[in-house]
């Protein structure tokens, strides 16, 4: 997940952002000034199953790679988009099922429970794949934290570790682990938070976002409550941005709530969406 100082930096003005979504039809970018939700449009055409960015990075997990774009690529030092001068390249680890960053180490897993890192996400043409383990099919991977069929798993310079709980379907750095049984937070010890099953999660700072039983609940001073989104569908995936708060449908309405605000929404007619980043 990108640090907040790292989403400022790669915002073209204040309040505008670019939101990344993983979907049957590909990588879709969609830019968002404050709570309005603008232009849209496919940056890779492929099935995508997870995406996730560190500073000038977006990282697809695909049927067929993983996938990274550069953003630096299309000339700004600033605010660049995965646009016309920053295309998708391979990296060489195949089918992927989940992607994500690790202090700017890109990480990837598959189906069949393979994990590693690159050598450098910068230079992935020169770069190797360093195995680091095997664990159940790979769902999600933040930070220091991976999810997979089989439980949550640490991750270290020196491999994998197992840390408990049983199908791990989502994970946050902070951590916080969405899974089968209910979202758990690491204390002493995994600790509940919510009972429900829970397949969606992400936290920046206090905030929160998961979706628990298919309802949409937002974290504010340590409780858990609904969100109140209004959106009657599916929630695939929800994300953070430096204010904003997002969600999205499997079927593509994404939605954008600023703090104290209501939430906004617009349908992309995006189809089979399964992640969401800033």
């Amino acid at each position: 997940m990108p640090t907040i100082d790292e989403k400022r930096v790669y915002t073209q003005k204040s309040g505008a952002e670019t939101v990344y979504l993983a979907s049957g039809l590909g990588v879709v970018s969609v830019a968002v000034s404050d709570d309005l939700i603008g232009e849209f449009g496919v940056r890779h055409r492929c099935r995508a199953h997870d995406v996730a960015t560190a500073g000038p990075l977006v990282a697809a997990a695909t049927d067929d790679d993983v996938l990274v774009c550069d953003r630096r690529a299309d000339g700004e030092e600033t605010g660049a988009e995965a646009g016309d001068g920053a295309e998708f390249e391979p990296t060489g680890f195949g089918p992927t099922t989940a992607v994500g960053f690790r202090d700017g180490t890109l990480l990837a897993g598959d189906g069949d429970g393979r994990v590693a890192r690159l050598g450098s996400a910068d230079d992935a043409e020169n770069s190797a794949w360093e195995e680091l383990g095997t664990t159940g099919a790979v769902r999600a991977v933040d930070g220091d934290f991976l999810a997979a069929a089989d439980g949550a798993y640490q991750i270290s310079s020196d491999g994998l570790r197992p840390v408990g709980l049983d199908d791990a379907r989502d994970v946050d750095a902070e951590p916080l682990v969405a899974t089968g049984s209910g979202l758990y937070k690491l204390g002493n010890g995994w600790m509940d938070v919510r009972p429900e099953p829970t397949t969606a999660v992400d936290a920046a700072g206090g905030r929160g976002l998961a979706v628990c039983d298919g309802d949409l609940l937002a974290r504010s001073d340590g409780a858990w409550t609904d969100a109140g989104l209004g959106v009657d569908a599916d929630i695939a995936a929800v994300t953070h941005g430096v204010e904003a708060a997002y969600a999205v449908t499997e079927s593509g309405r994404l939605a954008v709530r600023l703090p104290g605000s209501e939430w906004r929404d617009r349908s992309l007619g995006v189809g089979t969406v399964a992640a969401a980043t800033v």
